[in-house]
């Protein structure tokens, strides 16, 4: 196909792209040379597209171009850029060609390219291939841009996402862990300090504070009091009295025993009423002593012997003029030391009387103790049964009753006792008993608290019906009390609060995290 020899200029339409492309780069370029260099005088510019210019020729609308090599520079005239410092310059076959600097190392420089010889443009492709290839090959290191979650594919967001859920998940495992680990050592210090605890003495200790704080506040007026903490049964225990009392099938005993360190048991028909006899002054010396609790009683007040009060049977008060006065602490204190019933008749008569006193029982849960008669009761009218004598003697001890100054005098009244021929008796040497006894025709009784040497202590209320002044009744309460104390001083019979371990939630949350902890590691 034939080319054009038309204008350089104007583009042909029967050209090709390539062609058209080759064509317009070579225009270019030699119109950026021809604005710089000046052609020599000696070339001959190629007339196949170009035509050559002479440098002077005057052309009004063609702009002159600068010399800017100082050879071809007139001397005479003033350089415009006399600061400017152009690199040296060389001609090949007439081209101007620009040397490198000697401090600046280059590869061969490619042989230049005549502009009467074109360039083929399969050579010129080639070439640009060439390059192309090299720049594939190696590629500038080019940090890459960082791309936003959303111009990622969904796919690479999906991968990113379950290669970092293995952290998350894990980190949250260590937290948990960590909140585990706390749990444990909260748990274990809460559980070792409540077992160490004894929860009855605590409350004992609580109650008598609160009465040592509050002595005008009577303790009648109390709605909530201890109740007796009843566990397990002892079965070798009851075994052995069921042996006793088939001993002696003319007697009926009611017998009650309470470990009051564990809350273990002897029940043998304490729900039985019987006679109360002079056991009844346990509850009247309780009465009194709330109400020098409340203020409403001094110990130091004189009390007055009235005839009408005055009583046979025991005690020695029988026996003085009437009208002799006694402090009031003198007056209870024979009333159990020497079970005095004229003692009992002026107590009862201080206390506003036997209807007075029974609502007081009543009100403490005393469901089968009654007065019915003045002291001496022969005829055993007056009630009770084994069972709210141990509710009120365990209600003494914790303080639920009285205050803790009362409750030492009233329990070193009782250990003041005289008759020592019944529950004493079968005591080991060193054990200490605050009791009472009481003794009629038909009922034969002791009630009291044990403080062993060991440092247990337990309530124990013995009551036998018999033949009229029947002495095996006597002998029956003597060997339950021995039976009893042996029972207790073996060394490893009940364990105490202090030993036991305490179900506590503390110490079960505490246990459960252990567990949790042992299974996840």
């Amino acid at each position: 196909m034939a080319v054009s020899r038309g204008n350089p200029y104007k583009p042909n339409r029967n050209e090709s792209e390539s062609r058209r492309i080759y064509r317009s780069r070579r225009v270019s370029r030699q119109r950026r040379l021809r604005q710089t260099l000046p052609l020599e005088q000696n070339h001959a510019p190629s007339t196949r597209r170009l035509r050559a210019v002479p440098p002077n020729s005057a052309q009004p609308n063609r702009p002159q171009p600068l010399p800017l090599n100082r050879s071809t520079q007139n001397p005479s005239e003033p350089s415009i850029y006399p600061n400017l410092k152009l690199p040296k310059l060389r001609t090949i076959n007439g081209i101007p060609i620009r040397e490198t600097p000697p401090n600046r190392p280059m590869s061969r420089p490619p042989a230049a390219t005549p502009l009467s010889q074109p360039l083929n443009p399969r050579q010129e492709k080639n070439s640009r291939r060439q390059k192309r290839r090299s720049t594939v090959s190696t590629p500038p290191e080019v940090k890459p841009k960082r791309q936003s979650s959303r111009s990622q594919p969904a796919q690479t967001r999906k991968y990113r996402r379950s290669r970092r859920s293995p952290k998350r998940s894990t980190g949250i495992w260590i937290h948990v862990i960590r909140l585990l680990i706390l749990g444990v050592g909260i748990g274990a210090i809460a559980g070792t300090l409540l077992s160490v605890l004894d929860p009855t003495s605590k409350m004992s200790m609580r109650s008598s504070e609160a009465a040592e704080e509050n002595p005008q506040e009577s303790p009648t007026n109390q709605s909530i009091t201890p109740v007796l903490p009843l566990r397990q049964e002892i079965s070798p225990l009851k075994a052995q009295v069921q042996t006793l009392v088939a001993k002696n099938p003319k007697l009926q005993p009611g017998v009650f025993v309470v470990d009051l360190d564990t809350g273990a048991y002897l029940d043998w028909e304490s729900h039985s009423i019987f006679p109360a006899a002079s056991t009844i002054k346990v509850p009247i010396l309780v009465a009194f002593f709330q109400e020098v609790d409340a203020g409403k009683i001094r110990l130091d007040e004189p009390l007055t012997m009235e005839p009408e009060m005055i009583a046979k049977g025991s005690g020695d008060m029988q026996y003085q003029k009437p009208g002799t006065q006694y402090s009031a602490l003198e007056v209870a204190t024979k009333m159990i030391t020497i079970s005095d019933n004229t003692a009992t008749n002026m107590i009862i008569h201080r206390l506003g009387g036997i209807q007075a006193l029974n609502q007081r029982f009543i009100s403490w849960g005393l469901t089968a103790t009654a007065i019915n008669n003045p002291l001496p009761d022969l005829d055993g009218t007056n009630t009770t049964n084994a069972r709210d004598m141990a509710n009120l003697l365990y209600k003494v001890n914790q303080g639920g009753l009285l205050s803790l100054r009362s409750r030492d005098r009233l329990l070193d009244i009782m250990q003041r006792t005289v008759n020592n021929s019944l529950i004493p008796q079968g005591l080991g040497s060193g054990a200490t008993v605050a009791h009472k006894t009481g003794d009629i025709g038909s009922v034969l009784g002791d009630v009291g608290i044990v403080d062993m040497p060991t440092g247990k202590r337990y309530l124990i209320v013995t009551l036998v019906k018999r033949p009229h002044n029947d002495a095996s009744a006597s002998e029956l309460i003597r060997n339950l009390s021995r039976t009893v104390y042996d029972y207790f001083h073996k060394p490893t019979v009940t364990p105490s609060l202090n030993s036991m371990p305490i179900s506590t939630p503390a110490m079960m949350v505490s246990g459960l995290l252990i567990g949790l902890q042992g299974t996840m590691l």
